[in-house]
């Protein structure tokens, strides 16, 4: 894998908005970010799928664990995996797999299978992201 499509692969997978470099604790997570499971719409995510759309059509796919660890597959198919913190009303994930070392990216995530956010990813895309009611991978939704 070229260093653009892993970029591409990893950034999109992270649902990003922006990027923020972060000072790391000693567990790995972005010093200023405190621990997991405190905000109300992450739950909304627990046993459900949040995709991003992107302009091509293709997706990619998500699924957040309640002990702070996510999973997914990028547009191409590809296994992800990492750690997610919160941040105000931002949901914060580290890539672990394929590792993306330093930095946390932190999206709002939508918490309404019925309504889903416009955003751009790292690169500037504009994606769509949409909470999708169970664990949906690729090709369905």
């Amino acid at each position: 894998m070229n260093r653009k499509t892993f970029l591409t692969a990893a950034l999109s997978a992270a649902l990003a908005a922006g990027l923020s470099p972060n000072a790391l604790a000693a567990d790995g997570r972005p010093a200023d970010v405190k621990p997991s499971g405190a905000k109300p719409n992450v739950g909304a995510t627990f046993g459900n799928t949040v995709e991003s759309i992107y302009p091509d059509g293709r997706s990619q796919k998500i699924w957040m664990n309640p002990d702070g660890t996510w999973t997914g597959q990028s547009r191409r198919g590809n296994p992800l995996a990492g750690k997610w913190t919160t941040r105000g009303d931002k949901v914060c994930l580290k890539q672990t797999s394929p590792p993306m070392f330093g930095f946390s990216f932190c999206q709002t995530f939508p918490d309404d299978p019925n309504a889903g956010i416009d955003s751009k990813d790292l690169m500037g895309t504009k994606i769509h992201l949409k909470l999708v009611n169970g664990h949906v991978t690729k090709g369905e939704s």
